[in-house]
């Protein structure tokens, strides 16, 4: 299954993707990052730990304004789409 590093904050969305069967970790750094398929963050802050730009293997998802449903989709969507 898919590995996606999730900010910590998003508990909901954790708990979304590990009940899909998703491999998720905490994002607390960039190196947390490594290995991942994918990356969710806030959004909050633009270009969150430099991850917009530093990940080039992993597509970056920016949860602001969305539902974990609405993130789950978007995960599932983008690994289709690299499978």
């Amino acid at each position: 299954m898919s590995r996606v590093g999730v900010e910590e904050s998003l508990t909901d969305v954790k708990s979304a993707l590990q009940e899909k069967g998703y491999d998720v970790v905490d994002l607390h750094s960039m190196n947390d990052a490594q290995n991942c398929d994918c990356c969710v963050v806030t959004g909050q802050d633009q270009n969150v730990m430099g991850m917009t730009s530093d990940v080039p293997d992993a597509s970056v998802i920016q949860a602001k304004g969305m539902t974990a449903q609405d993130v789950l989709q978007e995960v599932e969507e983008r690994m289709d789409r690299t499978s």
